[in-house]
């Protein structure tokens, strides 16, 4: 059983950069995936970005080059780095880990881009 604390979320000019972090307060190795997801028009949740435990991620298309996904097994950690924020990309974002058929989730972060 794995519990998930995102922290990060604000309001942030377009253009602007935001970094989003998530606490697990059990342990996440290797045997886990991280990711971040957002919801979507539809109130689906859309990934974002995602890490094996190896350390290999994955973009969505529209997120490419300007967000970054990195993750501190030691801490517990998955950190979502933002930058060259749009409009589009406010959303509320969800922290996620994956084992196998276990999914958990966070309560999500609120990130606000606006002029």
């Amino acid at each position: 059983q794995v519990q998930l604390v995102e922290s990060g979320g604000g309001l942030v000019q377009p253009g602007g950069s935001l970094r989003l972090s998530c606490a697990a307060s059990g342990t996440v190795n290797g045997m886990y995936t991280l990711g971040w997801y957002r919801q979507g028009p539809t109130n689906q949740r859309e990934l974002v970005a995602t890490i094996t435990g190896s350390g290999s991620p994955n973009y969505a298309d529209s997120v490419k080059d300007r967000f970054t996904i990195s993750r501190d097994n030691a801490k517990n950690m998955v950190y979502l780095q933002m930058n060259s924020l749009k409009l589009e990309d406010t959303s509320v974002y969800y922290c996620n880990a994956q084992r196998a058929a276990r999914a958990y989730w966070g309560k999500g972060t609120l990130v606000t881009v606006s002029s």
